[in-house]
């Protein structure tokens, strides 16, 4: 099924599996690419040397196009866009635009630029500066997200620019996939479906928890960081939610403490990165920390398997997804239910 976003990047289906912080590791990565569509490895929950190390590990498992995901304000970003030019890397994803210098630089040395946006006047801006492509992200999809409805937001983007435009939040299936085509996306991202397949390293006490999930269970609170994030309703969750500011600072300290330990980074780095993250908003001192070390609360569910003191990001979909599949059997499925339902769209005279 080639879309100019096939034809752009060089996969065989017009899917996306978004780069997750401790979940799109080299053997997702590598698993989805190896299935034909383009996996993201997520590179802000790790250092500068075991970026370099993942990357490596992903190329040794496939020869496929594959992409890294970037924080465009972290400190070191220029660092890891070195890594991604030198190892050879086919796509540089953005969650937050990147500026128009390092586009220029990836686009010199021949690296495709996909930012992710949640609104059209980022999705326009990021089209001037130089984007090869672009993912828009409605509001049913997981981590921090927006307000507006991807059936709402996609249209608006895909009749703003003229690069390809990959359509995110809400998709699961081949139904979902043509019905992005039809708005004029060029193919779909998703997270939670990637999430829970037998490739994916999350342990399987939180794979549980989501497969439990109803679509109420999906909630988005601006508790965790200030901003509104979409998460699975949790122990964690329920007691920021109903916790007063003196509570909420001291578990954001006590957490800030694992993750400086964690990472290596210093207190002011945390601090500086945190406020980097506020977007203007008027955080809280909490807020700031927790900003600062929400992959903390991410890995503590993601790898340490510990649903009640970790946060999981969620998409609604995750209401109602039932199985595990391989990446393998999940693009193949998705391409055979995308051709069928469009076999069975009415023939138009």
């Amino acid at each position: 099924m080639p879309t100019r976003f096939t034809e752009l990047v060089g996969v065989r289906h017009p899917v996306v599996q978004t780069g997750m912080g401790w979940v799109a590791g080299p053997r997702l990565v590598s698993a989805t690419a190896n299935a034909g569509a383009l996996g993201i490895l997520a590179s802000a929950t790790m250092t500068v040397e075991q970026l370099r190390s993942a990357v490596r590990e992903v190329k040794s498992r496939t020869d496929a196009p594959f992409g890294v995901n970037l924080r465009a304000d972290a400190g070191d970003a220029a660092e890891r866009a070195r890594i991604i030019v030198d190892e050879g890397v086919r796509v540089a994803s953005f969650a937050l635009a990147p500026s128009r210098e390092l586009i220029a630089r990836l686009k010199d040395a021949g690296v495709l630029v996909v930012p992710s946006v949640g609104a059209r006047r980022h999705a326009e801006k990021v089209a001037a500066w130089g984007a090869d492509a672009v993912i828009v992200q409605g509001g049913e999809g997981g981590g921090h997200t927006g307000s507006v409805a991807t059936t709402v937001l996609l249209p608006q983007v895909v009749d703003a620019v003229d690069i390809p435009v990959v359509a995110a939040g809400g998709f699961h299936d081949g139904r979902g996939l043509v019905a992005a085509l039809a708005y004029g996306a060029a193919g779909i991202a998703m997270g939670t479906r990637f999430l829970l397949t037998s490739d994916s390293t999350v342990p399987e006490a939180v794979k549980a928890r989501y497969l439990a999930a109803a679509v109420r269970d999906v909630t988005v609170t601006t508790k965790v960081d200030g901003l509104p994030h979409r998460m699975l309703r949790t122990e964690l969750v329920d007691a920021l939610e109903r916790s007063g500011r003196a509570y909420a600072l001291l578990r954001a300290v006590r957490h800030a403490a694992a993750f400086r330990r964690e990472s290596g980074m210093s207190w002011p780095d945390m601090i500086r990165d945190g406020l980097a993250m506020r977007h203007g908003k008027d955080l809280t001192w909490s807020q700031i920390l927790l900003a600062a070390n929400t992959p903390m609360l991410l890995k503590a569910s993601m790898v340490d398997g510990r649903t009640d003191l970790g946060v999981m990001a969620s998409g609604q979909v995750a209401g109602v997804i039932d199985d595990l599949p391989s990446c393998a059997e999940l693009v193949e499925r998705l391409m055979s239910e995308a051709r069928d339902a469009l076999r069975g769209l009415p023939a138009t005279s």
